[in-house]
Parts: structure tokens; sequence; C-alpha cells
């Protein structure tokens, strides 16, 4: 349409008609506004969630070498060495692989890695780690902590993203693209390790002529 058209048609409309046609860019403007920062926010919240993963990846691996280590020092405390320490090389050296194949690779699915860590924390849980040196259990018990962590700042991104990914906005309009939807990653949590307490001292009870009498009810002194 023409400038000269505008000119002939703006005398038609009357001043409900630029009511609505001002209210219909007001609001075009609005959701303009709208799809641009919650499509910015959605992108942070893909790199953060992006960075999450790889961090996670990061503690799963450090965790899965040092269980090689202690694995290889269980091995080698006798000559035979103990029966659980094969199945926990077999074990972290599978939780690697399926780790490195699930978190670094884009779209990757996460069960086999969730399998291979679950087996990995119930053969951790049953090392006795007072029998390892103690560099090596202050070691595995920091991966051990470090991996919670990592879980749990995973899971937290994932939350944000699906919560946003989720609005009627985004999903209409398409704003998160091709990005796969991330899912979160849930594994048992090793179970804490307390030491037990001391019992606590009781005094001894005093007995003779320094005990303190008791008071005998139902009886009194008559004179």
């Amino acid at each position: 349409m023409t400038a000269p058209t505008l000119g002939i048609l703006a005398p038609a409309l009357g001043p409900a008609a630029w009511l609505v046609i001002a209210a219909v860019l007001v609001v075009l403007a609005v959701v303009t506004v709208l799809c641009v920062v919650r499509a910015r926010r959605l992108d942070r919240l893909h790199r953060r969630t992006d960075a999450a993963r790889a961090g996670l990846a990061d503690a799963l691996e450090r965790r899965g070498t040092v269980a090689l280590r202690t694995a290889d020092d269980l091995a080698t405390a006798t000559s035979a060495g103990p029966p659980d320490a094969p199945a926990l090389r077999a074990a972290a050296r599978d939780s690697l692989a399926a780790c490195r194949a699930g978190l670094r690779t884009a779209g990757a699915g996460l069960d086999p890695c969730e399998a291979a860590e679950n087996a990995l924390t119930r053969r951790l849980a049953a090392v006795d780690r007072a029998a390892l040196p103690g560099g090596l259990a202050g070691e595995l018990e920091d991966a051990d902590q470090l991996v919670l962590l990592a879980r749990r700042v995973h899971n937290d991104a994932v939350r944000d993203t699906l919560d946003l990914r989720s609005r009627r906005l985004v999903r209409w309009l398409r704003l998160a693209g091709t990005a796969p939807a991330p899912t979160y990653f849930e594994i048992a949590e090793p179970q804490e390790r307390r030491t037990p307490a001391a019992p606590t001292p009781t005094a001894p009870t005093p007995t003779g002529p320094s005990a303190p009498r008791s008071a005998v009810s139902g009886t009194g002194i008559t004179g």
C-alpha cells in the first residue's frame, strides 16, 4: 500500500479505528519484546545446562578414576587380592565408558550412564575404606561429594530450563528451536558415613556413709 493510498484512507478512519490499530501495535510490540527476552534467557539456560553437564561428566570421570586406583590397591593388599577387587575394577571401567558416551555426546541418552554409576556406587559402598591408605580414602570421599554436588547443580539447571520451555509462549512460537530438551540425571546417592559417637561416661553412684539419704515416704517419727 503506497503513501497516497494511506493518505486517502486515513480520513475515513474514525477515532475508534485508530485506537484499535494503536492497541494492536502495542500488543505486537509487547509480544516481540517478550519473545526476545524469553529467547535470550532460554539460550542462557541451555548454556548453563551444557556447562553443568560437562561438570557432571568431569566429576563422574574423576570418581571412576579413583575407583580404579582403589581396585588396584585392594588387589595388591594381599597376594591373591580380595574377591571384590575385580568386580570394582569392572564397574569403574563400565562407568567411565558409559558416561563418556552419554554425557560427552550431545543428545545421547543417560540411561546407560545412570545404570553404570549405580552399579559403581554399590561396589564402592562395600569397600572398607578404613583399610585403604589415608590419602586414597580421602580422595575417594572427595570424589563422592563432588559427584553429589555436580549432580545437584546439573538437575537444578535442567529444572529451570524445562520450566521455561514449558511456558505457552515458548511452546507456541517454538523459541527453543531445535535444541533438545535436557533430562535429569538420577542415581543413588552414596550413604553418608558417620563415625559412631563415643558413649557418654556416667558418674558412679555414690555408696557408703557419704551417699545422700533419700526420704522414706509413708513413715514418720513419733515422740
